[in-house]
This record gives C-alpha cells, structure tokens and sequence, in this order.
C-alpha cells in the first residue's frame, strides 16, 4: 500500500483461462481452426488497444485499424520487396506504427467526444488513399504478397503457440499500463477532464502518450498479422478494420480488456462459419451487435460481472 492506494492483484485467473482455452486447441481441432485461433488473437490484441483508450481514457478512435494495417504493409515490403530478414521486419513494422501513431496523437490529442471519433477517421482515410494510390510500393489495389512465414515458425501449430506467447504478455503489459498511476490519470481525464488540468494534470500530454503505447500494441497486432495473413492490401488499412476492433471491444466489454477475446471471438467465428451458409452475415453480425447494446450494454464481461457482483457483495 501506498499513498493510501492499493495495488490491484495480477490478473492470474483470467491469463492462465486464456492460456488452458487456447492453449488445448491444436491437440483436438484441425490446421484451419487452429489458424482461425490465431487470427482471433491478433485481433483480441488490436481490440485491446482501442479498449485501452475507449474504456480509461474516454477516447474512441477509429484510426487504430490504419496504425495496425501500417504495420502490416512494413513487414511485408521489408520481406517480400526488400528481402530483408522478417525478424527485423517485425521491428520495423512495430516502430513505424508507433510513429503513426504519435503523429494521430499530436493532431487529436486535444479533441474529445464525437471530434477525436471523427479526426481518427479522417487520419485512418488519409493511410487508406495513400495505401491505395502509392502503388509503387504497395501495390494499390493488387496490395503486396509476402514470402511466407519464417521455417521456424512455419507450421500452423507452432505459429500459433508463438502468437499466444506474445498475445499474453503484450496482455499481461497493457494490464500492468492501465492499473499504473499513469492508468489512474487516464481514469481521471474520462471523468473530468477540467478538474485533472485544474489539478496541475496535463492532459494533452497523458493522451498523447497512452495513444501512442497503443499505437504500439496495434503494431505488434499488426505484426502478427503480416506473419500470418502473408498478404497486405488498401482493406487492411480501411475504415472497416477498425470499426471491427471497436465492435470487438464493445461486445466483449469496454473497459474489461480482456473482453476483447471474447468480442474477436465472437466476430471472426461469425465471419468464417455463418458466412459458410449465408453470404448475409454482416446482417447476422448487425443483429448480435443491436441485441448486445440493447441486453448487454457493458459487453458480455460487463454483464457477467454484473451477475456475481451482488453474490461478492453477499459475503462477510
């Protein structure tokens, strides 16, 4: 204890009900389900750094599909153009997301409410039109194929222990980020944003900071997006790509963080098994997410939450 603040405990539980959850997938499913476990990893991650904003901070932006899809087209212009080597490619990938997105953060910083919502949009256009019409690097519309995964982590199976691994501990830090005091601040910004500067608080500095650490989970989302989709083009860096993180976040509970398993989930099981009997899904996805709002506001952490609490409560 300090400063009359209590630290949180480490949150055991949940890392170790994700890790024994997928963690035993690849012993029964098949290559396919086992791609489909990492694809809901990486995008658990990308949800996660929109939560990380939408949930303390107040801050909902619509940009972080550009920062991921940034970093997807470096790692796959650095193998497969460049031929350089793919670890490096991943740093380098991560590094100009982090850039990106400190450039967001230096123009959005100082909005909030339906205006931050807007000018990320705006930004994540703007990486859209140059994606699309730079077509001497990245293809325009025929996007960039890679060169494949590394042999050491070619396999499906050991791919996905790797993207778990890495999954769990960018987890386990943005956790560690939220509960810091520097996490408290951004609780503080949320719930009054004039009485933190009047406090001596600056606030334009907090947000530029938190946007850019979740620039960087973005980026690694979008690392191991490049190592696993193998192919990078305009959708990736589209509007759709973070409106999907955002509904990802929503549905499993802003604010939980570790809803956005369970929101990316449910979204990409969606999209890949009601798409195999309909090809009306989005209106299937359109149906899940109004009876989500309307039955479940706070996301399906949130409601769960909200059923044991009063039991907790019933305990001496």
């Amino acid at each position: 204890m300090a400063n009359g603040h209590v630290s949180p405990r480490f949150p055991v539980v949940p890392l170790a009900v994700i890790l024994v959850v997928f963690g035993a997938l690849p012993l029964f499913a098949s290559s396919y389900q086992t791609s489909i476990a990492s694809e809901v990893l990486i995008f658990a991650l990308l949800a996660m750094s929109i939560d990380v904003l939408a949930g303390y901070a107040g801050r909902t932006s619509l940009g972080h599909g550009a920062i991921f899809g940034v970093s997807t087209y470096v790692v796959i212009y650095w193998t497969s153009v460049m031929g350089g080597s793919p670890w490096v490619a991943v740093l380098l990938g991560v590094l100009a997301a982090t850039a990106i997105a400190s450039v967001f953060a230096l123009l959005a910083v100082r909005v909030s409410g339906v205006y931050f919502l807007l000018l990320t949009l705006a930004l994540g256009m703007i990486v859209w039109g140059v994606c699309l019409r730079w077509t001497s690097v990245t293809g325009g519309e025929n996007g960039i194929r890679g060169v494949g995964r590394p042999d050491i982590i070619a396999d499906p199976v050991v791919f996905f222990y790797v993207t778990l691994a890495t999954v769990l501990l960018f987890t386990a830090v943005v956790w560690r980020f939220v509960q810091s005091p520097f996490g408290l601040t951004l609780r503080g910004i949320r719930d009054s944003e004039s009485r933190m500067n009047s406090l001596g608080y600056s606030t334009a500095v907090h947000m530029f900071i938190a946007f850019t650490i979740t620039g960087v989970f973005a980026g690694v989302a979008g690392a191991l997006y490049a190592l696993f989709n193998d192919f990078v083009s305009p959708s990736t860096v589209q509007l759709s790509q973070s409106v999907e993180g955002l509904l990802m976040a929503i549905i499993g509970g802003v604010g939980t963080l570790f809803g956005s398993f369970v929101g990316a989930a449910a979204i990409i099981l969606l999209e890949n098994f009601v798409s195999q009997f309909t090809p009306r899904w989005p209106m299937v996805l359109g149906f899940m997410f109004i009876g989500t709002m309307i039955f479940a506001p706070e996301g399906v952490l949130g409601a769960a939450s909200k059923l044991f609490r009063p039991a907790r409560k019933r305990k001496p």
